[in-house]
């Protein structure tokens, strides 16, 4: 695709305004969320959804994420049943996406769903996010990258993958739980889709029941399950306790490294700073990758689940 400039827009209502008029425009705009950069399109436009997965490399059987401003709007495009209820009205605005049965007049493109009946939508807590969201409607916005490659916390790094491919990117910041959103989706009881950056514990309380893993085999039903995803340019080894020759060494907790997600052990330090730190791996120039252990409780779930993704062959 041609090349375009790249604006960097305030965080401001100035900026807003101007990210409202791309996306009518059927620009790509790159907005910021408390979990990852997104790359917003209006999600009712065929022709702007097509542009987005143009952009990102990404294969249009991956269906993306809704992202609308409150739960009255999630139900004007998918039907709730009370479990879903219960989990948004606890949950929502925060880093929860439901899969849902799509309404038959939502008017979201086909292109979004990837051909599914269902839908994946969420309401994003950054107040940038709820910003745009009140101005523009209903945004598709998968993460803003290249597909399959480490995910933004930053502007800096959307920039880094996407400029000159897409229309501009809200600079909020840095984001502050760093890794994406939890999914959930309804078959019809609910499964874990997508561990994210909402504690699977946390769910369970509200639902008072396990919840059981779902959806890996074959076509992707939600966002976030390609067995590839989330990956730095360098070969990533788990589970190492030090650094073989020629690694380098991504440290938590008392394993130390040339980097650290957590010195102390944080996993919510650690999800923050995950795909800053990959992004550093890259800029370092690391061909070989060895990880520290990281438990598997709380966001800790939702750290391993991307790690191996990185690390899954490609």
């Amino acid at each position: 695709m041609p090349e375009i400039e790249t604006e960097r827009l305030a965080a401001d209502r100035s900026g807003l305004d101007r990210a409202a008029a791309l996306l009518a425009a059927g620009g790509l705009v790159a907005i910021p969320t408390e979990t990852v950069y997104g790359l917003a399109v209006d999600a009712t436009d065929d022709a702007a959804v097509a542009r987005l997965y143009q952009a990102k490399g990404r294969p249009s059987f991956n269906p993306l994420i809704v992202h609308v401003a409150g739960l009255d709007e999630a139900r004007a495009l998918v039907e709730m049943p009370p479990d879903a209820e219960r989990l948004a009205e606890a949950f929502w605005p925060g880093a929860l996406t439901l899969v849902l049965p799509l309404r038959p007049a939502s008017g979201i493109s086909p292109l979004v769903t990837a051909g599914l009946e269902t839908l994946a939508v969420r309401v994003p807590a950054h107040p940038l996010a709820q910003g745009l969201l009140r101005r523009t409607g209903p945004l598709a916005a998968p993460s803003a990258n290249p597909s399959g490659q480490v995910s933004p916390t930053s502007a800096a790094h959307v920039l880094d993958g996407l400029s000159g491919r897409i229309a501009a990117v809200v600079d909020g910041g840095p984001c502050a739980v760093g890794v994406e959103s939890t999914i959930v989706g309804f078959l019809p009881d609910p499964v874990l889709l997508r561990a994210g950056g909402l504690p699977v514990e946390a769910l369970e309380a509200c639902l008072g029941a396990p919840l059981p893993i779902g959806g890996e085999a074959g076509q992707p039903i939600s966002p976030g399950q390609l067995a590839s995803h989330y990956a730095p340019k360098g070969a990533v080894r788990l589970n190492a306790t030090a650094a073989e020759p020629g690694e380098t060494m991504l440290g938590f907790g008392d394993v130390a490294g040339d980097l650290t997600l957590s010195a102390s052990g944080d996993l919510v330090e650690a999800a923050a700073s995950l795909f800053a730190r990959l992004h550093e791996m890259n800029d370092m120039g690391a061909d070989r990758i060895a990880v520290a252990p990281i438990p598997e409780t709380g966001l800790g779930r939702a750290i391993n689940d991307r790690l191996r993704r990185a690390a899954a062959p490609r």
